[in-house]
């Protein structure tokens, strides 16, 4: 009996979830979508590496995939494609639905955020000519992460489409192959005012700062045509100076970092709590804490990870999440305020106080 009810709650609870998911409208699931995109990126050492960024040729966002497993198990989701034209440029996005299905012995409600980022034209114009299979139109492998990643699963980067996620739920991890893909004309409809193929009447303002917000994460100097569709390690490797952090990849890691210290401070007793606390400042936006607060927030970070008596906590993905979030949020602060680099002050001067 107690199976039984446990099954019914996790249907209802289920059901529920995909209504909530489906009651969104087109403009929420396009800030949503960039929400999520621009969480993946916040951290470096786990991003999409920018060399597979350069070479994108599309890129497919859907928040929030709701799968509910007992047996046999259901996905759907829905969510936004944007591609790159003749010369570069990204589109704006486009409404996509995914659909897929799974046998198994699970249990259990899963809301993951799915990024996919198509390497090739062919694979791109597929999804854009109708219905498209995952792992059957186009082979999909998990991606790579890092700042200096060229290789995940795949040491060459030859796959034609790289899949990343975040999961949230019972289960771990995500399996695409078999879901399907689908343009959303409906809800492209109602989003720009004119189907599919035919230029929008409007431009909501949500849909142009998320193509703002992937070119500026998007490197330059990709090269779009028909020798796209070679390796990307078969292509020259391009240095680039370190970027200056723009007031909105300030604003992600602000936020996501926020997010990361409220997870970590939920699990810490009283006594820690100010201890692992953020400095003042990061709380509100458009703020920024004085070097010496920040520094001494990452100064008590570090010499707890150092610790071996506290390997309790560092090793939790609470404390690691917000200490390197805290490191990057150090960095892009640090690029848009840098210090002058200046020689010694005059010698015959250094007893001299100013009034």
């Amino acid at each position: 009996m107690r199976k039984y009810l446990m099954l019914a709650t996790l249907v209802a609870v289920g059901i529920s979830a995909c209504a909530t998911s489906f009651a969104q409208g087109p403009a929420e699931k396009v800030v949503e979508a960039e929400q999520v995109l621009s969480e993946l990126m916040a951290i470096p050492a786990k991003q999409i590496p920018a060399r597979l960024l350069e070479d994108a040729q599309g890129i497919v966002v859907v928040p929030n995939v709701i799968k509910i497993g007992f047996i046999a198990g259901a996905r759907r989701g829905h969510g936004v494609v944007m591609t790159r034209d003749a010369d570069g440029e990204w589109s704006l996005p486009q409404f996509v639905t995914l659909t897929g299905g799974s046998v198994g012995w699970q249990a259990g409600i899963q809301g993951t955020d799915v990024v996919l980022v198509f390497t090739t034209r062919k694979g791109v114009e597929g999804l854009l000519s109708g219905k498209f299979t995952v792992g059957v139109d186009a082979a999909v492998t998990a991606g790579p992460v890092g700042r200096e990643a060229a290789a995940g699963t795949d040491e060459t980067l030859r796959a034609e489409i790289y899949s990343y996620s975040r999961s949230r739920g019972l289960f771990v991890g995500v399996s695409l192959d078999g879901s399907a893909l689908e343009i959303d004309h409906e809800a492209h409809a109602f989003f720009y005012g004119s189907p599919s193929g035919e230029l929008p009447r409007r431009v909501p303002a949500q849909a142009a700062e998320l193509r703002h917000y992937l070119t500026e994460i998007t490197p330059h100097g990709v090269h779009v045509g028909p020798g796209n569709d070679r390796p990307v390690n078969d292509r020259p490797v391009i240095e680039r100076p370190a970027p200056v952090a723009s007031p909105r990849q300030l604003e992600t890691i602000r936020r996501s970092l926020l997010r990361s210290s409220d997870q970590l401070q939920a699990i810490l007793n009283p006594e820690w709590r100010p201890y692992l606390g953020l400095p003042n400042g990061i709380q509100e936006p458009g703020m920024l804490p004085t070097p010496e607060h920040l520094s001494l927030a990452l100064q008590r970070f570090a010499h707890v990870s150092n610790s071996p008596e506290y390997q309790r906590l560092t090793k939790r993905p609470e404390f690691q999440n917000t200490f390197e979030l805290l490191r990057e949020y150090e960095q892009a602060v640090a690029s848009i305020r840098p210090t002058l680099q200046l020689p010694p002050p005059p010698v015959h001067l250094h007893e001299v106080r100013p009034n």
